[in-house]
């Protein structure tokens, strides 16, 4: 087989590879960071970082949990070069008769950005993304019981600033 063709063969693989998880990865990136166009350039340096190691991802145990860890890493990296927290100011509705969903969203997304990096991530991946505890362990490379206490923590948090919010 001659490179070339090894190339268009990879590049095809990369791209099914791509339509797969291109949502799931802009819902995860969305909900690490609280902003669709950072959440937008996370998954692009996720998906370029992926594609220039893709044989190295084709050959892992777990392609998607790979990447996922890879835009994960983004996330963190990107808040370290940031020194305002992104997405923890929520605008204002401009229409106050909007749908409590939608409000509740605002504030949901406004309470996970009150969370660690670490925290968020966990509960991003195990209540999000319907992960289990050893899939969201493989991806941060940590064991079963640090997810299950970060997660704890978490949702510790998440209720404290929710109740907050009502009051």
């Amino acid at each position: 087989m001659t490179t070339g063709r090894k190339q268009t063969e990879d590049a095809e693989d990369f791209r099914l590879f791509v339509q797969g998880i291109a949502d799931s990865l802009h819902r995860t990136a969305y909900l690490l960071c609280g902003d669709w166009h950072l959440a937008d350039d996370l998954v692009q340096e996720a998906l370029a970082k992926t594609y220039s190691h893709w044989r190295k991802v084709q050959r892992a145990d777990n392609p998607t949990a790979y990447v996922r860890r890879i835009l994960i890493n983004e996330s963190r990296r990107g808040r370290r070069r940031n020194v305002a927290q992104l997405g923890a100011d929520v605008p204002e509705l401009a229409v106050a008769d909007m749908s409590d969903s939608v409000v509740n969203r605002a504030e949901l997304l406004q309470a996970l950005q009150s969370l660690t990096a670490r925290q968020r991530a966990t509960v991003v991946l195990r209540f999000l993304e319907g992960l289990s505890e050893r899939e969201t362990a493989a991806i941060l490379r940590c064991s079963e019981g640090t997810v299950k206490s970060q997660t704890s923590r978490a949702l510790i948090k998440l209720k404290s600033v929710l109740d907050q919010d009502e009051n």
